[in-house]
């Protein structure tokens, strides 16, 4: 048997065994999935289950084969004060518990509620973050400089300063719209969440200020942008030498991000969590699963498709694997 038909042997014996809704030969999908994985590099593995519970978080979590070890840094949204679309503590506690793991946060480069520490604590509060785990908001004591490889815009990546406390991240995002970047996931939640304040002012100008109050005078370069937080995100993966493990919940998927205080109400019914090792991948991975469905009364997927169109949202993948951070060439493994 050739190079090129054992791949294809493997590969068709992985979709067949573990299609979605088939529940058989699990163990024996498992086992071509690795050796299809290592013949061919090239394309990246999307794990994928339509139940969003506290119980299929922990199952897609552990599909992935990477223990989060050390200290662990879970990065979510903990969501604008006013808003509801956030993901719900109850949902991402028992993951939590299960890494004995550290929520953490950024405060905003914009007025609102998590502007400034204090504030950002009565907002976790609030939302009940700091009922279910410790919270570390990791700019509350400044920030550092973390190298990018990319410089065409931005010449590091301003972080929390408490980035450096961390040994694995849990890059944990609602994947949702987003009224600057077209749409927020993994990708978006690892540089503008992961940014400092003035490091968020930093990206969003294309490299242009770290001024918080400047920057939304210097926010008309929409590429250089998307650019810069592709170049952000691939930043901390280095940073943190590839320990991180990257999910997307696809619930409440408004328009709008977690950082709008009124977001408009979804008109996307809930559609499953995307979770991967490759950050490019599960988010190129949720934006084909959001642009190839039919939409159907109570199940349209027109206004975010237009939104992340109109603010060329797809952008970020594509130069995030044009930089090498991952590829947009997937499987789907479906554990339901």
């Amino acid at each position: 048997m050739t190079h090129t038909q054992r791949f294809i042997y493997l590969v068709a014996a992985v979709l067949a065994l573990v299609s979605c809704g088939n529940t058989k030969g699990k163990k024996q999908a498992k086992a071509a999935q690795t050796q299809a994985e290592t013949t061919n590099q090239a394309e990246a593995v999307v794990y994928f289950t339509k139940e969003i519970t506290p119980e299929s978080l922990i199952k897609i979590y552990e599909a992935l084969g990477k223990e989060a070890t050390g200290k662990v840094a879970v990065k979510i949204s903990t969501g604008e004060l006013g808003g509801h679309n956030y993901l719900s503590p109850d949902l991402i506690k028992p993951l939590i518990d299960k890494v004995n793991g550290t929520i953490v946060e950024c405060n905003t480069a914009y007025e609102g509620s998590r502007s400034n520490t204090a504030a950002h604590r009565a907002t976790i509060a609030e939302h009940g973050f700091d009922k279910i785990a410790k919270v570390d908001i990791m700019d509350e004591e400044g920030s550092i400089k973390i190298p990018v490889t990319d410089t065409t815009h931005i010449k590091y990546d301003l972080v929390g300063s408490h980035l450096a406390n961390y040994d694995f991240m849990i890059n944990l995002a609602h994947f949702k719209g987003h009224a600057m970047g077209g749409f927020g996931g993994v990708l978006k939640n690892q540089s503008i969440g992961v940014a400092s304040a003035a490091g968020k002012a930093y990206i969003h100008t294309a490299g242009y200020t770290t001024d918080v109050v400047d920057m939304w005078n210097h926010v008309e370069d929409q590429d250089g942008f998307l650019e810069s937080m592709a170049a952000a995100a691939q930043a901390v993966h280095n940073h943190l030498k590839g320990n991180i493990i990257y999910i997307d919940v696809m619930n409440k998927m408004s328009v709008d991000c977690d950082c709008d205080a009124d977001p408009a109400e979804p008109k996307l019914q809930d559609m499953g969590i995307m979770a991967s090792l490759d950050p490019v991948a599960v988010d190129q991975a949720c934006l084909d699963k959001v642009f190839n469905m039919t939409p159907s009364e109570g199940n349209d997927n027109t206004d975010l498709v237009e939104r992340i169109n109109s603010l060329h949202g797809t952008h970020t993948v594509d130069y995030a694997e044009k930089l090498g951070l991952g590829t947009k060439k997937y499987k789907i493994i479906c554990l339901d």
